[in-house]
């Protein structure tokens, strides 16, 4: 346990945030530092093939120990965190033997990880936590996902009476602004498949996520001055918050779940003359996805015909442009990959809950660039955040997950 919560830490405290601002991959300069470091340790610890190409994407080999022909598995994780709540100086803490109440994050700032808000927590008692100090997120999506798959790559190769076929290592930059997987060479990786480490509780599987869309709206207006305005201004401002109405009400990210869709305002930004308004569109099913750019291409020439006569343009203007679609689709046809990952769990005692991902991973692009990639928990919650926690046992079992996942792939198919 110690060596895996040491292993953790060193990746924690090294700040990996990106940036969906910049146009170079990886997108922050000092994604470099953990990536540099993750090849060292790969090689330290036994690993072949290891390489960094130029973008920073790293990859590696745990070349086979069987004598007959089975599968190319591999197990990839990001190192990026996210730039929605800043990675610096992150200090975690440990919490060991964890009570069931409340958890001081900090005292000073009176920043309480509790039970009565999350829930979860309860089903960690007697377990020992990592946590943050309250300042900072932790890093664990996915720090959490790269020290398993190391941890577990470390005890295939001091262990080799466990049998398995050859296993291929990737950890890319950049997930989490949507990028992580723009520049995977899935044809160097060289796998049959393989499995994200990205998930959140333990027992997490997830082979189903959103189809994704981004739109960027602009609204224009005329600005007048007050006084005189009768007639003459258009507030483009008033004009946007009208087209959010037009959106159905209760399909916002905070009144969806499971399966439900939904449009999500991000930004809004303007002045009279001009605003600009950022959403996003999410939903699993296809048509409905369609269904939802439709929509608001239809409220988009509605108000274009509502201001034709004050202005000779369009007064709204629109961007949509796809993100991701959902793995569903490419992973159904090696629904096998599924089930493996899943008696994987249940030959460990884990309860698997297969549900579908409200989000993306770099499996979905991976998936549509010929490379099925299903998705496994690394253990983490609340990710994103002041009160992300990771559990030990859950890292320690999603570890074991991988070394189940390698030894059931490598058994000998019966002919």
């Amino acid at each position: 346990m110690q060596h895996l919560i040491n292993r953790f830490i060193s990746y924690v405290t090294i700040d990996t945030e990106s940036d969906s601002s910049s146009e170079t991959t990886p997108s922050t300069q000092k994604q470099w530092d953990l990536a540099n470091k993750l090849v060292e340790e790969l090689k330290a610890i036994g690993m072949h093939e290891v390489s960094i190409d130029d973008k920073a994407y790293i990859m590696a080999t745990l070349p086979s120990n069987v004598d007959y022909e089975v599968p190319t598995i591999g197990f990839i994780s990001h190192f990026d965190t996210t730039p929605d709540f800043t990675g610096a100086n992150v200090k975690p803490k440990i919490v060991p033997n964890y009570d069931g109440g409340d958890i001081v994050l900090n005292a000073k700032q009176n920043i309480i990880l509790s039970p009565k808000y999350f829930k979860d927590l309860l089903q960690y008692k007697g377990q020992t936590l990592i946590t943050t100090d309250g300042t900072t997120l932790l890093g664990a999506d996915d720090k959490a996902g790269i020290t398993e798959i190391v941890t577990a790559m470390e005890f295939l190769i001091k262990n080799p009476e466990i049998k398995h076929g050859k296993i291929r290592v990737g950890f890319t930059p950049d997930e989490e602004i949507g990028r992580g997987a723009h520049h995977f060479d899935v044809e160097k990786f060289g796998c049959d498949w393989a499995y994200t480490m990205d998930g959140s509780q333990i027992g997490e599987l997830e082979y189903e996520n959103f189809n994704a869309a981004s739109a960027k709206i602009t609204f224009k207006g005329k600005s007048v001055h007050p006084g005189y305005a009768k007639g003459k201004m258009i507030n483009s401002m008033l004009i946007a918050n009208d087209f959010i109405h037009e959106l159905p009400k209760g399909e916002t990210p905070q009144e969806t779940k499971g399966y439900e869709g939904f449009f999500h305002v991000h930004h809004l930004t303007g002045s009279i003359e001009e605003t600009v308004l950022e959403l996003i569109i999410r939903d699993h099913n296809k048509k409905k996805f369609e269904k939802r750019k439709e929509l608001i291409a239809k409220i988009t020439r509605k108000f274009n015909k509502k201001f034709a006569k004050q202005f000779e343009e369009d007064i709204v203007i629109v961007e949509v442009k796809d993100q991701y679609y959902n793995m569903k689709e490419k992973v159904l046809p090696v629904k096998h990959i599924v089930d493996i990952a899943e008696k994987a769990m249940k030959d460990l005692g884990i309860k698997p809950i297969i549900k579908p991902i409200r989000g993306g991973t770099d499996g979905c692009q991976l998936s549509y660039k010929g490379l099925p990639c299903p998705n496994i928990f690394a253990g983490g919650h609340n990710f994103h955040g002041k009160y992300e926690y990771v559990p030990v046992e859950s890292m320690q079992k999603a570890v074991e997950v991988i070394i189940k996942i390698a030894e059931l792939t490598a058994k000998p198919i019966a002919k």
